[in-house]
């Protein structure tokens, strides 16, 4: 029922988007991902984390990070094999899958009372949720960034277009040697006659190239010069960057209020006084989800008919996220409960294994749409994935709950 919820929400962002409504226009779509990326997100795990995890689960749970990393390395190392053996054409940052908080089941299918059943339930889902931003706006962030900026520069270096001299077919053939002290070029210039211009193309091209792409050369002569100190400040503000953008910023700060029982006294809990404050956030997060589905559904009216993903690139990734990496997660749950990592608690345990089969998180739309870059392959991606889900988050739900009886 969520995942049939959620796509029913982006077949409604796919018809705003088409022409006949032209509501979600690419320019509209790009600025509600802006209010996603830097005030829903962030809202989102501020008030998931400060109501709901404490100090005292933040220690009992420390698999729970571990479990998270494991996800990410497994399902980011199988994705870019799959990269590397079937070689998509722009879609490279799309295909690395990562983890997702787990939709947790209501009811009692761990022999807990409903309520306990529920309230465990939405702590796990929250520090997931939390965890896996974390994971998500560093590491996979950082990952769509440099694909964006990558692309961009071999964009920008496939639309330099040679520049040709006009030449007067009146003028003498002007002798090799004089060449250098004629033309409209100055010291690259060519002339030739039309003919010789013709039969000569192919060598002509070489000689005038070269030397206007010189500047070129001399760039990457300097950026190679510059000093390793230089370097290492560029990579320290980067991965500051990477580290303080507004959805981490989120996360943190919630685990913060959540973690220091003053602070978590003033924002939350029905006598505390800036528990407005806490509400108000939990209004904006709930935004997250239905705009995250509007714009997906939005992207996929132009990428449906131009799409470049060949079929056996979204067969690989619901492989690897739907076969492999679940048997991966029952694995290392098993082993980390036969070393004694693990509280006995069977949801705890479940929700552990379901790190390895949730979809694709959808903060890698909102990434592809910020950079530019792989935008109608991402949401054809995530369309895929997400209609395979409602059949193998069902399937694996009763494999992991009859595994853990």
């Amino acid at each position: 029922m969520p995942v049939a919820e959620l796509l029913l929400i982006a077949a409604a962002g796919a018809y705003l988007a088409t022409a006949r409504c032209g509501v979600l226009t690419p320019s509209a779509r790009a600025d509600i991902n802006r209010a996603v990326y830097a005030v829903f997100t962030p809202a989102l795990m501020l008030a998931s984390l400060a109501g709901t995890v404490t100090l005292r689960d933040v220690l009992a749970w420390w698999f729970m990070p571990v479990n998270i990393g494991i996800a990410f390395l497994a399902g980011g190392g199988l994705g870019w094999v799959a990269v590397l053996l079937l070689r998509p054409p722009h879609c490279r940052s799309s295909s690395g899958g990562s983890s997702s908080p787990p939709a947790l089941p209501d009811g009692n299918p761990f022999g807990l009372p409903k309520k306990i059943c529920s309230g465990h339930g939405l702590s796990y889902a929250s520090f997931s949720m939390a965890l896996g931003g974390v994971y998500i706006w560093t590491y996979t962030h950082s990952v769509m960034k440099r694909s964006g900026e990558a692309y961009r520069r071999m964009r920008q270096a496939t639309s330099i277009t040679p520049v040709a001299c006009v030449i007067d077919p009146k003028e003498p053939v002007i002798p090799k040697e004089e060449k250098e002290h004629n033309g409209c070029g100055g010291p690259t210039a060519i002339s030739t006659t039309p003919s010789q211009s013709i039969a000569g193309a192919g060598k002509e091209e070489h000689e005038i190239l070269v030397p206007l792409l010189s500047g070129s050369s001399n760039h990457h002569q300097s950026a190679e010069s510059k000093s390793l100190w230089w370097k290492v400040k560029q990579g320290t503000r980067q991965m500051t960057q990477e580290l303080t953008s507004p959805p981490t910023t989120g996360a943190v700060i919630g685990l913060v209020i959540g973690t220091v029982p003053w602070l978590r006294s003033v924002f939350v809990g029905s006598n505390a006084p800036l528990r407005a404050v806490q509400d108000a956030l939990k209004l904006l997060g709930n935004g997250t989800i239905p705009c995250l589905m509007l714009i997906l559904g939005g992207n996929l009216t132009k990428g449906v008919r131009k799409t470049k993903v060949p079929p056996a690139v979204v067969a690989a990734i619901i492989c690897v996220r739907y076969v492999i990496l679940p048997l991966v997660g029952v694995a290392v749950v098993r082993a980390a409960r036969e070393m004694g990592f693990l509280p006995p608690d069977p949801l705890y345990q479940y929700t552990l294994m379901m790190h390895f089969a949730v979809p694709p998180a959808m903060s890698i739309g909102t990434m592809s749409q910020l950079y530019d870059v792989g935008q109608e392959e991402c949401s054809v991606i995530l369309l895929w994935t997400y209609l395979v889900a409602a059949l193998a988050l069902t399937v694996w739900s009763t494999v992991f709950m009859w595994i853990l009886q």
